[in-house]
Parts: C-alpha cells; sequence; structure tokens
C-alpha cells in the first residue's frame, strides 16, 4: 500500500507559513510557497551551473565538431557517433539543461495537487481557506472572474500576476534568443527532437501563461515564481554568451 507524501507535504507548508506569519499576516501561506519554490530552486542551482558549464564546453568544442562535420558529412549515423564519443571523452552531455526542469517537476505536482484536494490524509484540507489579497490559494482565475468579475479581489491578484509573467516572459524571450544566436551551430549529435525544443524554447515563457490562468493559485504561485527564477538565472550564468561582442579597434 503506497503512502501518499501529500499529509507530509502539507505539514512543511504550513510550518513555513507558521515562521513567515509575524512578516506577512494573511498572506503567510502564500509567502510559503514562494520561499518553498525558492529553496526547490536553490536546490536545483547546482545542476543549472553544470549545465552552463557544459554549455560553454559545447561552445568550445564547436571546432573540433566542425572538423568531423567536414569528415563525417556524409554519413550522418557515422557524425553522430563521432560528436557523441567526443562529448564522452570531454564529460559534456547533450541533455544537461533539462535536468533542473525535471528536478522540480515533483515539486509543482505535489503543490498543484495540495491545493487541488478537498482533504488530506482523511481530514479536511485547511490549507484551502487560506489566500492572497482575498483569492483563495486553492482557486483558479475562472473562479476569480466568477466570484468578483475582473477587477474582484481575486481578479485584481490575478491581473497582478499575469503582468508580471508578461514582463519576466519578455525578458526571458529576448535573453534566450540572445542566448541561442551566440551558441554553436545544431550539428547532428544532437538527441532527436532536441533541434525543434532549442527553436521554441524563446516561446516557453509566455507557456506560463496559459499554465497561470487553469492551475489553481498556489500553483500559478510556484509557477511564476521559478518562472522569474529560471529567467534570472539564466541572464547570470549565461551573460557572456548573451553579451554582444566589443567592436574591434583599429
Amino acid at each position: 500500500m503506497s503512502v501518499s507524501p501529500l499529509p507530509a507535504f502539507a505539514s512543511l507548508v504550513e510550518r513555513l507559513a507558521e515562521l513567515l506569519q509575524p512578516l506577512f499576516a494573511a498572506s503567510a501561506t502564500a509567502a510559503a510557497i514562494v520561499l518553498f519554490t525558492a529553496l526547490v530552486r536553490l536546490a536545483a542551482h547546482p545542476l543549472a551551473r553544470a549545465a552552463a558549464r557544459g554549455a560553454r564546453a559545447r561552445t568550445r568544442l564547436a571546432p573540433r565538431v566542425a572538423e568531423l562535420r567536414k569528415k563525417h558529412g556524409r554519413d550522418p549515423e557515422r557524425l553522430r557517433r563521432a560528436v557523441l564519443e567526443l562529448y564522452a571523452r570531454e564529460k559534456v552531455s547533450p541533455l544537461a539543461g533539462c535536468l533542473p526542469a525535471l528536478l522540480q517537476l515533483p515539486a509543482f505536482f505535489l503543490m498543484y495537487q495540495l491545493f487541488s484536494s478537498d482533504r488530506i490524509g482523511g481530514e479536511a484540507n485547511a490549507l484551502l481557506d487560506h489566500g492572497l489579497f482575498g483569492a483563495p490559494l486553492g482557486g483558479r482565475w475562472a473562479d476569480a472572474l466568477a466570484g468578483g468579475g475582473l477587477l474582484g479581489p481575486g481578479g485584481t491578484v490575478y491581473l497582478a500576476v499575469f503582468v508580471l509573467v508578461a514582463v519576466v516572459a519578455v525578458f526571458g524571450y529576448r535573453t534566450t534568443r540572445r542566448q541561442l544566436a551566440a551558441a554553436p551551430a545544431p550539428v547532428a549529435d544532437q538527441p532527436p527532437g532536441l533541434g525543434a525544443m532549442l527553436r521554441v524554447m524563446p516561446l516557453l515563457s509566455f507557456a506560463t501563461l496559459v499554465t497561470v490562468a487553469v492551475v489553481p493559485l498556489a500553483a500559478a504561485l510556484y509557477v511564476v515564481t521559478s518562472t522569474t527564477w529560471t529567467v534570472a538565472e539564466r541572464a547570470w550564468l549565461y551573460r557572456d554568451a548573451a553579451a554582444p561582442e566589443a567592436p574591434a579597434r583599429a
């Protein structure tokens, strides 16, 4: 018989909210969600740094990959094997950038399930009674619109969240475009589907707008905090790649 992690997770959120109560009063649970998200992203930060190191290593290896392309250009399968062998010798993983996102998925699903469940461990879920400036953490945007309209208490909270997500998405879009433009040209060593993923990567921040609109407010706070962290983290870790080259002096 499997044991649900929700009771332990609910207890963790409640303890964090108790610690933040003196500072945030009625919004302490919302603040606890933001703090929990930041802790998850902090735990994943070493993986993000490793992914950044891998990206710099791939840039460094680009000339050698170009040589392999010239040598095996007529044999895509042999080129793929040769480049993968090169990456293996240099201890570079083409998929290292996916690890931070994969690590935080369980935490997001736990948050979603926690604020979508009426009962936790056989008891009523008291966390659903908590809110952020009048908007219940277990409610969704549709509930806020039905309860008070676009400018009601819940609607206003969601408007603020949407504005924040839009600002972060635009910044993330521009930063990611610059980083991808500075990256080495894709070659045949890529895993299937990676090229398509790289093409849509700049647009992923905008998908957060859809996610925020359909998940409980608590999960939306997790997504907003995590997305903001991601954009700021990438801007810092890849700042050298994103910065334009200085013009040479005569």
